[in-house]
């Protein structure tokens, strides 16, 4: 997750996500909605959509889906709620507390998604795009799969997403620096890279997700998966295996050898992407689906773009071929007066022609639906990005969805805490474990 338009502090990031819950809690749940495969679509009135592309360079594409679907059916009118990863969080807390969630409305894997399962607010798409069903062949199964609740589908991924560290090759050969191997050659390499003035990467924590993404990746490296799962279950939490604290300590020294130590905490995620971009830093911890925004300004050249996955710390005992990352994709409000024409309306969205108008420049968000991406009309980056994300043996899923609120809330806080150099990791990992234990 992770986009422009800031809209807060770690702590209203966090309460954002704990007022999903709240908001199901005060307001009236919803009635189970069961979507039907045979229900006739009638293609006229009006269909709300809450996108989390509000960034200037993503906003066109569901702008011209409307319009493209509203030309094939004249009687139909799409709203577009445009949101940014962070101002989606703040407008879903508001739409859920006023019982006013559009037709159709992002979300994310996890917990994030399961808050609408439990609330009645989201349609059973099981019959759909289940297992057997057509439009869910058309689908990547893992990730239609990431959406399922209690055996139940609820949601239609649109893109495959994961991090990866990008880099400039121009700025690692003119100082002799080489594509890091192992996490102490990456934390060498920005030595080396910072004796000689170049910022070695941009960081900006002002949201305080960016430090999460760090952190479930070191935690994948450093923490077995089964470990890992049972304590993302406030109910079987324990939080207590050593990796954890290992994890923690990787990630405070890369930011004080890496990055600006104490001062990401003052910038924004926007900012340390335009600094690489502008060829003001040699790298950019970034997802897939920044790769073509990263060589949009034109300032780093699509071939002097590189990138790695975040190199295994030596002696990890987690999985060393783990990929933080998870699909993001769509659910249909209970609360819809037309779900036909909502599931219609996504079954054209995510179908095989705009799946690769969605893959390829300028947007390059890897469609999830299969034969969704061709490779000729792609940026080469994000063919090989995909490429690694299918050779993974797990996506570590983002702690700050994946988790309850409570605990969500912790690790953004304390994560932040611990780059600003006013928490340990020993004191990070005790704040998450309360906020476990109060999960219960």
């Amino acid at each position: 997750m992770t986009r422009c338009m800031p809209i807060a502090s770690a702590a209203l990031a966090a309460v954002s996500a704990l007022a999903l819950s709240a908001g199901v809690a005060l307001a009236a749940p919803g009635q189970v909605v069961e979507a039907e495969p045979n229900a006739p679509v009638t293609y006229e009135g009006t269909i709300s959509v809450l996108t989390k592309f509000g960034l200037q360079q993503l906003s066109p594409f569901f702008q011209t889906m409307a319009a493209e679907y509203q030309k094939l059916h004249p009687g139909v009118t799409v709203e577009l709620i445009q949101e940014s990863d962070d101002s989606v969080k703040g407008k879903t807390k508001t739409l859920v507390a006023s019982n006013s969630l559009p037709d159709v409305f992002f979300s994310w894997t996890g917990s994030w998604g399961s808050n609408f399962v439990r609330g009645k607010r989201a349609v059973d798409l099981t019959k759909v795009i289940g297992d057997g069903t057509e439009w869910g062949g058309m689908l990547a199964p893992a990730a239609v799969k990431a959406f399922v609740y209690n055996g139940k589908n609820y949601g239609i991924p649109l893109y495959l997403d994961a991090k990866f560290m990008g880099y400039n090759r121009a700025i690692f050969a003119q100082h002799g620096v080489s594509e890091p191997k192992t996490f102490e050659d990456l934390l060498s390499a920005c030595d080396t890279l910072r004796k000689a003035g170049v910022v070695p990467i941009s960081f900006g924590n002002k949201e305080s997700w960016p430090a999460v993404h760090y952190a479930g990746q070191l935690l994948a490296y450093n923490v077995p998966q089964s470990v890992l799962e049972k304590d993302f279950d406030p109910k079987t939490a324990t939080y207590d295996d050593a990796g954890y604290g290992q994890a923690l300590a990787q990630l405070k020294s890369l930011n004080d050898r890496c990055s600006d130590g104490a001062a990401v905490n003052g910038s924004s995620y926007a900012s340390a992407l335009q600094a690489f971009s502008n060829g003001q830093s040699a790298m950019y911890y970034q997802e897939i689906i920044e790769f073509d925004q990263s060589t949009a300004a034109d300032a780093l050249k699509r071939e002097d773009f590189g990138f790695f996955t975040l190199p295994v710390p030596a002696g990890a005992k987690g999985d060393p071929k783990a990929i933080e990352g998870a699909p993001e994709g769509y659910m249909i409000s209970s609360d819809s007066k037309n779900v036909p024409l909502a599931i219609d309306f996504m079954k054209f969205v995510t179908s095989k022609e705009n799946g690769r108008v969605l893959s390829a420049p300028p947007y390059g968000q890897p469609s999830a639906t299969l034969g969704g991406a061709a490779p000729e009309a792609m940026n080469p980056a994000v063919v090989e990005g995909l490429k690694q994300i299918g050779e993974a043996s797990y996506l570590m899923p983002w702690l700050d969805t994946v988790n309850p609120p409570r605990v969500a809330s912790a690790w953004l806080s304390s994560l932040q805490a611990l780059l600003g150099g006013t928490m340990s990791p020993d004191e990070v990992m005790e704040t998450v474990r309360q906020a476990a234990a109060a999960s219960k």
